[in-house]
């Protein structure tokens, strides 16, 4: 395949060796790709820094790629958009690592698509320049399943209920099926946008049950999707 120059968003990083890592970026132009980083974490040169690989990092970056290998060498990378709070904030780390921990279950086949690397660019620079973030994470994994291809049926909204593991509303009954309340919020959250998100006012017991939901509901579609290890201390930032 030789040499790809393209951009590139962190999803995660596993250390691989006492001075090596494993980066796993999603590409612009491969789709997901995991990286072998030798030797960075004892180089004091070079053109590969571990702060660049910061989960969520955006980067454009040069590597050599040979077909039926399962890491590819990584060349050169540089930060195309430099983060002002993310990795400032108590909260937005906290929800930068959850996030992180969600896109290594969520993605999982490694093939391009632009749409969705561009929803998840256009996602980190709004959730980087804007304060009231509570809400965030909750409509980031809404939309995301869009991309995933599970997004609610929304043709028979006017159901009383939802059913988590077919995608669309129903009058049914069953234990896959949210009705009342958390039918209500979880509502809410259907075609709202980033910059109206702070004008739905969720307690912290029903943002925690709704994203319980959510992520009940990416375990129904995406098969061996864990329940986040991070999960525990998201819940903890939010007090109110």
């Amino acid at each position: 395949m030789g040499i790809i120059s393209t951009e590139a968003i962190v999803i995660s990083t596993i250390k691989y060796s006492d001075t090596s890592l494993i980066a796993r970026l999603y590409t612009n132009e491969l789709g997901l790709v995991s990286y072998l980083l030798k030797g960075i974490l004892k180089s004091k040169k070079g053109k590969l820094r571990t702060a660049y690989f910061q989960p969520l990092t955006q980067l454009s970056i040069i590597a050599k790629h040979q077909e039926k290998r399962n890491l590819q060498i990584l060349n050169e990378a540089k930060v195309i958009h430099s983060y002002e709070t993310i990795y400032t904030s108590v909260v937005k780390q906290s929800i930068v690592l959850f996030i992180s921990e969600i896109l290594t279950g969520a993605i999982q086949e490694e093939e391009n698509n632009n749409l969705l690397y561009d929803y998840l660019k256009n996602s980190f620079i709004w959730f980087d320049s804007h304060h009231q973030i509570s809400n965030f994470h909750l409509l980031f994994l809404m939309n995301l399943t869009k991309f995933l291809g599970f997004y609610p049926d929304l043709s028979e909204s006017q159901k009383e209920g939802f059913h988590l593991r077919e995608g669309l509303f129903t009058d049914q009954q069953g234990t896959d099926i949210i009705k009342g309340i958390k039918l209500i919020q979880f509502k809410r959250l259907l075609g709202t946008k980033f910059d109206d998100i702070e004008e739905i006012n969720f307690s912290k017991t029903e943002r925690q049950q709704l994203l319980q939901i959510i992520i009940r509901y990416f375990k129904l579609h995406l098969s061996g999707f864990r329940m986040p290890k991070s999960l525990a201390v998201l819940e903890t930032v939010f007090r109110r």
